[in-house]
């Protein structure tokens, strides 16, 4: 005798097999993020605790404390709350409110003087903290060097203008990655130069202050000029998009664009006096 078996449409107790269709993620045309939820949260590299990043009404991007804290044990100057995305720097009238991640990490000395609340769950992201190190899940990230390495005069991050603005990219301007994602739910490969694309120029510019900043001594640094491209173009750069992704509005973004908006004095360490070689695009002077 052969066993009788179960038809693969239906579950032991004869009840319908049924699989719930995958939904894709999507983000609607109307958000003001287009920043998907997946793309939020990681790891502190300081810590190794989880926190969430969201974008600030400057377009910054802030890294939050995943988990809302009883306002009244949170100091006014960091209450933070969420909507549609977008982190604002207050409270929203609740109970509830976010707080900065920075406020509450112990791989950073605090600045903040915060409660007996608070330096509670400071104590227990600092035991998570050690329970990751000793089963091996995470490793402390040794200091980042700000310096190129020796003999090289290629910037460790790049200054960019763009948008009659100064901004520094996370990296060398040939590793800016595209910050959509493609059709297998993965961060896009692609950089955003591209060889058949307008280029920019690297240029000796005034290291002036842009407004609201405090002003420097006269200076040249070298900054990749991309502000005599077309504004299309310049817009494509802004949302860290490769070619192809800037011209689908319908693609998310799985991570945050890289950008800070440059400082002379709190970014000295990234100013550069001298072109670099073997550059792209071409070389010129103020």
């Amino acid at each position: 005798m052969h066993p009788n078996t179960l038809s693969t449409g239906c579950h032991w107790d004869d009840g319908p097999r049924t699989a719930p269709p995958r939904r894709p993620l999507r983000v609607a045309a109307t958000s003001p993020s287009r920043l998907l939820r997946a793309g939020q949260s990681r790891r502190c590299h300081r810590c190794g605790n989880r926190i969430d990043f969201y974008q600030r009404t400057d377009q910054r991007p802030i890294a939050l404390h995943p988990t809302e804290l009883t306002t009244a044990h949170v100091p006014e100057t960091c209450r933070w709350h969420l909507s549609s995305g977008i982190a604002h720097p207050h409270g929203d009238g609740s109970a509830w409110c976010r707080i900065p991640h920075a406020v509450l990490c112990p791989g950073q000395t605090a600045t903040t003087r915060t409660g007996p609340h608070l330096e509670a769950v400071r104590r227990q992201l600092a035991v998570r903290t050690r329970r990751l190190i000793d089963t091996g899940i995470f490793t402390p990230a040794p200091p980042a060097a700000c310096e190129p390495p020796a003999g090289s005069d290629r910037p460790a991050r790049s200054v960019v203008q763009l948008l009659l603005g100064r901004y520094l990219a996370e990296t060398p301007v040939e590793g800016i990655r595209c910050v959509a994602q493609t059709r297998h739910r993965h961060r896009c490969p692609e950089p955003v130069l591209v060889p058949h694309t307008p280029q920019g120029l690297w240029r000796l510019v005034p290291a002036s202050p842009q407004s609201g900043q405090l002003a420097v001594p006269a200076a040249l640094m070298a900054v990749y000029d991309l502000s005599r491209l077309p504004y299309a173009e310049q817009m494509r750069w802004r949302t860290q998009r490769c070619p192809a992704h800037a011209t689908n509005p319908g693609a998310a973004d799985l991570a945050l664009a890289g950008w800070q908006i440059f400082d002379p004095l709190l970014h000295t360490a990234h100013i550069r006096t001298r072109l670099p070689h073997a550059a792209p695009g071409h070389h010129g002077k103020a």
